[in-house]
């Protein structure tokens, strides 16, 4: 009798904490660049909140604004080596990891917001995301940054040859590089951290970003020209360590893909919404808005969709072009 107690008083013990490792709780740390206010911060509480309500707080995110655990850059590193478990990014910097991201940035690729939302949901844009798994990384989802614009503090930029000279802050990325090279500007890349002292020092004459941005970040006080070219339209991809994914129950990832794509629409909707808003919001702060020919700017950025086809494959670019007809 006093051997039987003993194994299960054994059993007992053992049963404690096995009850503690299913209860336990998974918090995911994630980093953004941007302000507290803006459209991704915004957009991953709305995913933090779905996680909590559908797994009883089994699942959550800590989430890291303006740029608390390092640069777009640092962030994706950290995630591929396993130091970070997710990180929200513009695609842009994803480009020096695998080269399929380059056709989103070729200017003025999209002109259909909603018809490309399709495309990078389909086949095609998951195609592009499930390349990532070479680098460690599960590309989550596409998300949206926005049209990016072009701001300056020099003179008011209308036409394609009136950016020539101009000292342009550019994310690292070749294909951004080589669209302002051929508008004769000159193009630096920095950090976004250090952009708004950059613009207020005058080390660079202006930079280009979606209007959220632009506004949440203030860059208006110190470049009062904001010409609305939408030159590239700028996706946010949601990325997660390979490992800490696949560490996770079937049933957890089944509730993580079904809260990530609501959330991913919940934030292109506050983007896109926000929009008309934004622009009365930037003149009121004494902002020079400057509206554009894009027809006119995509036939002077024609060429860099003949210097990149080799490197992103013709018939991708071809593609997403067709996808909006």
């Amino acid at each position: 009798m006093k051997k039987c107690f003993g194994i299960l008083l054994v059993a007992a013990m053992l049963a404690v904490p096995l009850a503690s490792v299913a209860q336990a709780k998974t918090v995911f740390r994630v980093n953004h660049t941007l302000d507290p206010s803006s459209h991704y911060q915004q957009g991953l509480l709305y995913l933090d909140k779905l996680l909590k309500e559908r797994t009883n707080g089994e699942l959550s995110l800590d989430i890291y604004h303006s740029s608390q655990l390092g640069s777009e850059r640092d962030a994706i590193e950290g995630v591929t080596m396993g130091t970070l478990e997710m990180t929200l990014t513009s695609s842009a910097p994803l480009a020096n990891f695998t080269k399929t991201f380059l056709v989103f940035d070729l200017p003025f690729i999209i002109s259909d917001r909603d018809k490309a939302y399709k495309w990078m949901d389909g086949p095609e844009g998951q195609a592009i995301l499930k390349s990532l798994e070479k680098q460690n990384m599960i590309g989550l989802s596409i998300w949206e940054n926005g049209f990016r614009m072009l701001t300056n503090s020099k003179l008011p930029v209308k036409k394609p040859e009136d950016a020539k000279g101009l000292k342009i802050r550019l994310m690292e990325n070749p294909v951004h590089l080589a669209t302002f090279k051929t508008l004769g500007a000159y193009p630096t890349p920095m950090p976004f951290g250090e952009l708004f002292t950059a613009l207020q020092q005058k080390t660079v004459d202006g930079q280009e970003n979606p209007l959220v941005i632009i506004y949440t970040s203030k860059f208006y006080e110190v470049n009062k020209y904001v010409t609305l070219t939408g030159h590239f339209y700028a996706p946010a991809i949601l990325l997660i360590n390979k490992q800490v994914w696949e560490g996770l129950t079937p049933e957890q990832r089944d509730i993580m893909t079904k809260s990530i794509a609501e959330a991913r629409d919940w934030e292109r909707n506050f983007s896109k919404e926000g929009e008309a808003k934004l622009i009365e919001d930037l003149k009121k702060g004494g902002a020079d808005i400057i509206e554009v020919d894009k027809a006119e700017w995509a036939k002077a950025l024609s060429p860099v969709y003949k210097e990149f086809e080799s490197v992103i494959g013709k018939n991708v670019i071809q593609s997403l072009i067709d996808a909006q007809k």
